[in-house]
């Protein structure tokens, strides 16, 4: 195990490096763009119409600013569009220029500049420096207090640093503002997150109506597929990834819907080779991880291996680019390397936010150290929130066994089991024989 999480070979790093580029270059594999925000209008200066609107924008902005170096607004569109596109490509070289291109319009205009400060805020979202993102965010809102996009960083800052009611706060103010698809996404997590399933869907239907392209269009499909997928409802989630993958054909996120959905329903070979397409398309940390663990519960350990090894070679790229991810090595490593380095990345992450996804990792994380009386502390809030997730409500589940609380466990096993049975293709059957053996449901 620790050769696994610390040598990892030439050979799956060129693998890597191979699929990285690859999903630079094949841009219309990648998953569509959410809406979210605009990156300006500058892409319409050529004249065209353009397969791929993100690339179309980027080019049109340099090719301004060769001429006109000194513009600080396209500077910071650029800038903007980077962030984009690291996000589209999951290549996280795009970070680099992106600060570049935010820094060098702030010194062109280093007051007044609410827009570079906006998508600083966005790029320090990407990165995952949530307070940082807070706070440029709200350098932007005090140049301009109705600047939507800002409103819609400063949303996503306070709801990953664990302040959801400034979350939802700065949510109504960006619904107020711009009523489109970016705050109609967002006020759906925000209800999921909540546990208001019915107001989360609505919402998505809200931000389906607004959609004005095939990118919006298949980005809130899937959201509306995973919001299904979620809840067992299987049949739904196929027919919104299906929709999904029709708006915009070979993007990534509605695959890795169908390919949990045909996992849930034990078509392995078909979901084997929906999840390849998708770790080509967007080699991202988390979806080796969830293929790898596939494989796990196929037996198809070896293969597995292969995916857990590439894991730390694309962290490595993306801690090249600024991007911390403590909280995606802490549940790694609970679950298939080094319980105490869990615990330490979990601390990392918990001693900078303090939401429910960092008070979950970090009770995973004592957990798997045997720490189990510090670990239920942080299972109750993860869950406290009011949203039903049920790989939290498994973890609380599977520390209250360890503590010897049998009704609360199986209340938890159960409850987990009962929002989705097929949330984890490693965890899920895990819950069941855990739950099991405690006598099953009470």
């Amino acid at each position: 195990m620790t050769s696994r999480r610390t040598a990892v070979s030439a050979l799956a790093t060129g693998v890597l490096l191979l699929l990285v580029a690859a999903a630079v270059v094949a841009r219309s594999s990648a998953v569509p763009r959410p809406a979210a925000e605009p990156v300006g209008a500058t892409g319409a200066a050529t004249g065209t119409v353009p397969d791929d609107p993100l690339a179309a924008t980027i080019t049109a902005a340099q090719r301004r600013l060769t001429d006109l170096p000194g513009d600080w607004r396209t500077w910071a569109e650029l800038g903007g569009a980077y962030v984009e596109q690291a996000r589209i490509t999951a290549d996280p070289s795009y970070y680099a220029k992106a600060e570049g291109a935010l820094r060098r319009s702030l010194e062109l205009r280093p007051e007044g500049n609410d827009l570079a400060l906006a998508r600083t805020g966005a790029l320090a979202n990407a990165r995952h420096d949530f307070a940082a993102a807070a706070d440029a965010a709200q350098r932007a809102l005090a140049v301009d207090p109705y600047d939507a996009v800002a409103w819609g960083v400063l949303t996503d800052a306070r709801t990953q640093l664990g302040d959801y009611p400034g979350a939802t706060e700065a949510l109504d103010r960006m619904l107020t503002l711009q009523p489109g698809v970016a705050s109609f996404t967002r006020a759906a997590y925000d209800a999921e997150l909540h546990g208001r399933g019915a107001d989360a869907r609505a919402a998505l239907e809200q931000a389906l109506d607004r959609a004005t392209g095939p990118s919006d269009t298949a980005f809130v499909r899937t959201w509306l597929g995973m919001l299904a997928l979620s809840t067992g409802d299987l049949d739904a989630a196929e027919r919104h990834f299906a929709a999904g993958s029709a708006a915009a054909p070979g993007s990534a996120e509605p695959v890795l819907g169908r390919a949990r959905v045909l996992a849930a329903r034990e078509q392995h070979g078909a979901a084997v080779e929906a999840y390849r397409s998708v770790v080509a398309a967007r080699p991202l940390p988390e979806h080796l991880v969830e293929f790898g663990e596939y494989l796990l519960h196929l037996g198809r350990d070896a293969e597995a291996a292969e995916q857990f090894a590439l894991v730390g070679t694309v962290r490595q790229l993306f801690d090249a680019g600024g991007v911390r991810d403590d909280l995606g090595t802490a549940l790694f490593e609970a679950d298939h390397g080094d319980p105490a380095a869990a615990v330490a990345a979990a601390e990392r992450e918990f001693a900078v936010r303090q939401s429910i996804d960092a008070h979950d990792a970090l009770a995973w994380a004592l957990h798997s150290a045997g720490r189990d009386g510090e670990a239920l502390e942080h299972a109750r809030a993860a869950t406290a929130l009011g949203g039903r997730n049920a790989t939290f409500v498994y973890h609380r589940g599977a520390i209250e066994a360890a503590l010897g609380r049998t009704e609360e466990a199986r209340a938890s096993l159960a409850e987990a089991l009962e929002v989705n049975r097929s949330f984890s293709p490693l965890h899920a059957p895990r819950a069941e024989q855990l739950l099991d053996s405690l006598g099953g449901p009470p």
